[in-house]
This record gives C-alpha cells, structure tokens and sequence, in this order.
C-alpha cells in the first residue's frame, strides 16, 4: 500500500482529509470518493443516485488491484460519478459496516471477500454486490463497466424492482445478523467433544492443518484441541494441535528471517501465503504457541512465540507504545517481493560454504520452489523447512547446536540485506480491539518466557488505549498521527478487557484489574440487549444502519460475544461478581445449538464453554511481589499449562487491609511460616497453602514439563 506523494495531484476527493491509511490511498483517484457519512447519504437522497459502496482494507491484494485497474480509470471514474454517489470504507475502521453488508453479498452471492462491491439505495438497503470486478468483459464474466451500466440502467428504467429486491434482501440481512438470543439450551461437553470430531474429520494428517486449501491459521481451534487433551488425556488431540503449529511454522507461510505469519497459506502444504502479515493474526497466533510450549515441553514452540512477540516490538510498535495494524503483501507492485529470494541472491551474500548449507535447510532451489501465476516469481524462493535441524546437521558433520547457531547468523545477515530492500506499506492506524489482543500476546509471553520486555511494552500499549484511546470515558476505535476517533464497538472493549485482565495476572497492579472492570461495566451497559441477551456490536447511541448486529461468528478473529463472555467469566471470578458470571453462561445458553449446527464457527466460544463446565482454578499468592519465593512459585505456575484458572497477588510488601474486599480471593490468604504462600482453590473452597514449587505443580494437577 503507498500512499501518493504528488506534489500537485490532479484529483483530490472527500478522502484526503480521512485518517485511515486505506482511504489515503484512494484519495486522489479521479472517483469522486466521500468517506461513509452524513453528507454522502444526503447527496444520494437529494439527487436520489444509488449509493455504490466499496469496503476493504489497506493490506488486501485484490484491492490494490480493483484499484489500479478501475479507480485510477478515467472512464471508470466518469461512470461513477455520473451515475453513483461513491463511498469508500475501510472495513477495520467500521466493522459494523462490513458485517452488515458483506452479509448482503453472501446472501446474492454466497461468497464474499474483499474488496467487497456493494451498490445500496439510498435509504442504505442493499440491491446488488460483488467482489472483485475486472475492468473489462473476459472470459464470458461482465466487467466492471458492464456491471455499472446495467445497474443504471436498472435504476432508471426498473425501479420498483430494485427497491423490492433491497427490501427483500434487508429483510434477509436483519434476521442474519441481528439473532434473537431470548432462548436458552443446554451446556454439555458434548459440544466440545463435538467440535474435535469434526475438527479431527478434516484434519490434514500430511500437513497439519484442517481442510485443504486454502489453509487459514485458526489459534482458537488449536487452543480448543488443547483444552481438550488437558481435560480427557486424548493425545489425538495434543498430536493434531502439536503437529499443525509445527507444519505451520516451518511452512513458507511463517517469516524466517523476520519471525510473524503471514495472512494465510494458498495450498495445503503451508508453502506459498498471501503475504500480507496483521496484527490480529500474530496476537492471537502467540498465545496458542505459548500454550503448546506449557504442554508439551518442546521448545520450537517458545522460540515460535519469542519470534512473533520481537517482529512486534522491532516492526509494528509505534513511539507512542501501540501497536500498527497491518503490513502490505504487495511492494514494488509484486506481491511477496519484499520476502522471497533467488539462489544467487543467497550464495553471494553468505558466500559458498554458508549459502549451500542455508539453501539446504531452507529448501532454496536454483530455479526457485514455488508455482505462481506471476511472472515476477520466476526463479524465487520462499523459505520453508522440511528436515529436522539435527537430521541436517548431520550430513555437515555438525552439532545441533553448531548448526543452528551458523542458520542464526546467516538469517541475521540476510534479514539485514531484506531491510534495505523497499519494504511493504504499512498500515499505521492503531485499532483499540487488536492492541487488546496484542497486550494479552505480551503479557502471556511475559508469564512464560519472563522476559520484561514483554511485561513493559504491554504496559505502554495498555496506558495508551486508556488515556489517549478515550473521550468522555468512552473508548474510541481508532488513532492514527495524534488524532483518535470513531465509538469504539464491542470488540474494542471485550478484547481491551481480556487483555488488561492478562497484564493484571502479569503484573498484580490493580490497575488494570481495576480497568478491566469498567471496560466490563461499561460494555453491559452500552452493548447489552437487556430484551433478548447479548451483547450488540454497536452502543445504543451508534448511528443508525439498516440492522444493528449481535456477533457471534469466530472467524479471522474471535467474535465480540465470545470474548465478551470471556471477560466477564475471569472477572467474576476475581471479583467474585455474580451478574458477570450470569450474563456470560446466558450468552453461552443461548448459542448452544449454533455451537452444536457449526462448531467450527463458535471455536473461541467453545474455548469459554470449557472455562464454565470446568471449574476453573482459582490460584491466589501471598507474599512479596519481587521475593525470590514468590517469583518461584509463579515460575512454576507458568511453566505447565492450566488453561482454565485465575491468579491473584496478596503482595506482603505493601500494606493493604483492604485487598481483600477489592479482591475476594485474597481473603485470609497470608504466608505460611514466613514463606510465600500458594493457594488453590475452586469456587473459593481452598486446598491447603503451599510453600514451594514442586508442592504447587502436584497441587495445580499437573506435570511440570515447560522448561
């Protein structure tokens, strides 16, 4: 994604004074673009034009391309503006926008994608859509102009059956998407148990994975999979979780040199991605890995984490301690050209002896290891790991050790030599809900691989959301170059309170607990359907669309209920807050026979369906915070996976009677013997303290295995 730099364009539109990074860029196409408001939906009732809508995003491939190919067209634009009333959205910015009317298109379509192309009446009900359309007519598909033409000329000459097809389809779109939740089931194992199947019925037993392709990452699928092995002891389950994050970080989709996923993976082998990288992806991709670590012992998966949480820091942090939300996959006009390499490339830069042991482990090849469509791919490779390190140390005759220490110093050198080359566009808006999914990242990492690093940035990006992310006590979406705006939707609280529930568990300063709980308070009371339950995206004083959603859909990124839900189970745990725990196990109630029809789609849900069939451990500490006692017994808290749990700190270092209230937890827990004392407990009946590590894993139930 660039954003032109002319010194004197010779269009500039409504978007040029736009923050997003996505609108910037089309804000000097020849269309007549208005960002979506007040004053393009007058213009199309006044001269009652259709609305055509074009939603995507600033690290989409085919959206830079619909761009190049029609937007930038004269005689595409003439068209446009002409017979259309042109708003274009950044669908990260207004989520509520995309859901709505990407609805829309599935329904016409049953597809969807991006850049979506939707054409609306003026009273903003939706009559045709599409995605990606070519300029011209090819292969017996309209073009792009094609379709402009005929839906003018259907406005104009078919009117009444433009506006009863919009009615229909709004009809359709409402009942989609705002679903009642006033009906409750029942909550059993069974939808866990469930959901495996299923996920065990599409496993990819080659590749990892479930399906075929295209392969997306899915963190809650592997968290679920997880949970379940710890609950049953099924090693199915840990072998399909385990093996796919392995499959996943040596594929071509995982940054070698620069560590983080990219978007998704083409085929089945993981080999050739979308090379696009977001925020959302890698936050979310870190704790699983974290996980997997406290399961399993094996540390590739530490090192996969530690690898996402340093891209983060190094490439995505911004000064003010946020994080940015995407990186292009396009630079230079070629997909993926920041990222791949040819042989010759590899050999002059690592010289001989080097470059044929790194083209050995990477699979670099003189005529390049990947298929495209491009031309521009020709002789390229992606770097992607198929052999085991020590099984190719070994035709080297060297150590393991040796081996990997020579592969590090020739990525660095290589990861030097990529940093010169032009690098992708960044989106650098900061997005409250994905920073909320960032701070859990690091606050997890700091848990378990106690790197301070992770702890401090977590904090910066946490005290950024709550000072400069609000007005009027009310979060806000979005920031970018000083300017924070636009109400903040459900996912920003939800995903913002989970994380400052994290950073609490991280840190024990009340703060964030404290912040966590009106982040809570307030999502009930802005975002709560007090007739059918459940929470909206939007707040009551939202502008008015053509429906008002209720998400509950995992997909790229959890859904707001989800994590709704999972605020508020931990919260009322720690504040032992009855009205948190009700509204949660409603919502989870409510949705048990979508989770039983498609369990694939509630993957996060199913996650906050264990937390509330399965008792979770309540682990309250006493003692000083910065003792050696104390950092031990949370050392062997955080090296074993217990994914269900609360933690809480009665730190004896500071005086304070009243931690107690505050925390209910912490009541009458003190050390024992003048030692740091451990307690766990479930619904606030406690086993006896203990004092050292080893008594706190056998208390915990589990086997220290995370080294």
């Amino acid at each position: 994604m660039a954003i032109r730099s002319e010194a004197v364009p010779k269009h500039t539109n409504r978007l040029a004074n736009e923050t997003s990074p996505y609108l910037l860029q089309h804000a000097h196409n020849p269309v007549d673009w208005y960002p979506w408001g007040d004053e393009a939906i007058a213009k199309s009732r006044a001269e009652d034009k259709p609305i055509f809508l074009s939603i995507g995003y600033s690290a989409c491939h085919w959206c830079h391309v619909m761009e190049r190919e029609s937007f930038e067209s004269e005689s595409v634009a003439e068209i446009l503006n002409r017979d259309f009333v042109c708003i274009k959205v950044d669908r990260e910015e207004r989520p509520d926008l995309d859901e709505i009317y990407m609805t829309a298109v599935q329904i016409m379509t049953q597809s969807g994608g991006w850049p979506m192309s939707v054409w609306l009446t003026p009273d903003l009900k939706p009559f045709y859509g599409g995605t990606y359309y070519p300029p011209e007519d090819a292969y017996g598909r309209p073009g792009f102009k094609t379709v402009l033409n005929s839906i003018a000329q259907a406005w104009n000459e078919r009117r009444a059956d433009v506006d009863k097809s919009a009615d229909q389809l709004t009809q359709y779109v409402k009942q989609s998407t705002s679903a009642r939740m006033g009906e409750t089931g029942a909550l059993s194992y069974d939808l866990i148990k469930d959901a495996v199947d299923e996920l065990s019925a599409s496993y990819d037993h080659s590749f990892g994975g479930f399906g075929g392709a295209p392969k997306f990452p899915s963190a809650p699928s592997i968290a679920l999979l997880l949970r379940h092995h710890y609950n049953t002891g099924d090693t199915i389950a840990l072998e399909m979780a385990a093996f796919t994050l392995t499959r996943m970080y040596c594929g071509g989709m995982y940054d070698h040199l620069g560590g983080g996923f990219h978007r998704y993976s083409v085929d089945a082998q993981w080999l050739v991605p979308h090379f696009e990288k977001m925020l959302y992806d890698n936050a979310q991709l870190a704790p699983v890995y974290l996980e997997a670590y406290q399961a399993t012992g094996e540390k590739l998966f530490a090192r996969a984490a530690r690898e996402i949480l340093d891209y983060e820091l190094r490439d995505m942090q911004d000064a003010n301690g946020a994080f940015h939300s995407t990186e292009d996959a396009d630079s230079e006009g070629q997909e993926g050209k920041f990222y791949v390499w040819t042989q010759d490339e590899i050999m002059s830069i690592l010289g001989d002896a080097d470059g044929y042991l790194f083209c050995q482990y990477y699979n670099v090849r003189p005529g390049g290891n990947f298929s495209s469509h491009e031309k521009y791919h020709a002789g390229q490779n992606i770097l992607h790991v198929t052999r085991p390190a020590d099984a190719v140390a070994k035709e080297f005759s060297m150590s393991v050790e040796d081996f990997e220490n020579k592969l590090a110093e020739c990525r660095a050198k290589l990861l030097a030599v990529r940093g010169a080359r032009v690098r992708p566009g960044l989106d650098d808006k900061i997005l409250t809900s994905w920073n909320g999914l960032m701070i859990s990242a690091l606050a997890q990492g700091y848990q378990v691989l106690g790197d301070a690093r992770y702890r401090d940035a977590a904090e910066r990006a946490a005290k950024f959301l709550l000072t400069d992310m609000r007005k009027d006590g009310k979060l806000l979406r979005t920031h970018r170059k000083g300017e924070s705006r636009l109400l903040a939707y459900l996912d920003d609280y939800a995903f913002t309170a989970i994380g400052l529930i994290d950073l609490y568990e991280a840190t024990f300063d009340e703060q964030w607990l404290n912040a966590a709980d009106d982040l809570a308070g307030g999502m009930i009371a802005m975002f709560w359907d007090a007739s059918d339950g459940g929470f909206y995206s939007t707040t009551d004083d939202h502008a008015h669309l053509i429906a008002r959603t209720k998400p509950t859909y995992d997909g790229a990124e959890p859904s707001g209920n989800s994590m709704a839900v999972t605020a508020l189970q931990r919260l009322a745990k720690l504040r032992d807050n009855k009205q948190y725990a009700e509204k949660a196990a409603q919502v989870l109630k409510a949705n048990s026979a979508n989770m039983e029809s498609s369990p694939r789609a509630y993957m996060k849900m199913l996650c906050a369906v264990d937390f509330e069939l399965n008792a979770p451990k309540e682990v309250a500490i006493a003692g000083a915070a910065g003792s050696g006692e104390t950092r031990a017994l949370l050392a062997a808290l955080h090296a074993q996976f217990v994914p269900n749990k609360v933690v809480a700190l009665a730190d004896t270092a500071k005086a304070d009677g009243e931690i107690g209230k505050r925390i209910p937890l912490l009541v009458d827990k003190a050390p024992v013997g003048g030692k740091s004392a451990a307690y766990v407990c479930k619904n606030y009946a406690c086993q006896m303290p203990v004092t050292t590590p080893e008594d706190l894993v056998k208390a915990l139930g589990g086997k220290k295995v995370a080294q």
